[in-house]
């Protein structure tokens, strides 16, 4: 039986960006399926819905834990002012799931 776990990531944005005016924090969260390590959705603090279509789009349906693939694809595609938030959220949410991952149950 599949199941699903929710993790996030979280890091500061730049001060003049309006995510953080908004927010405080650049936040971005996944659905991951704890069996495959698929990314089953994707969402953040972004301030634009356009923003927030593209990112889950650069995630949904990747591995969690092919980290190195992911922040090739927040590098070479994502190039909004908050480019070094995400990959740095996205860097805390691998880390967090690493831990749910290899917790014992």
């Amino acid at each position: 039986m599949s199941t699903s776990v929710l993790v996030t990531g979280e890091a500061k944005a730049p001060a003049n960006n309006p995510i953080t005016n908004k927010f405080g924090l650049f936040y971005v969260a996944f659905v991951i399926d704890t069996d495959t390590h698929l990314i089953q959705d994707a969402e953040c603090s972004a301030t634009l819905a356009l923003t927030n279509r593209f990112v889950k789009s650069l995630f949904v349906g990747e591995r969690i834990t092919e980290e190195g693939r992911l922040q090739e694809r927040v590098a070479s595609r994502y190039h909004g002012s908050s480019q070094r938030a995400l990959a740095a959220a996205l860097h805390g949410a691998v880390a967090k799931y690493r831990g749910i991952a290899e917790a014992p149950e």
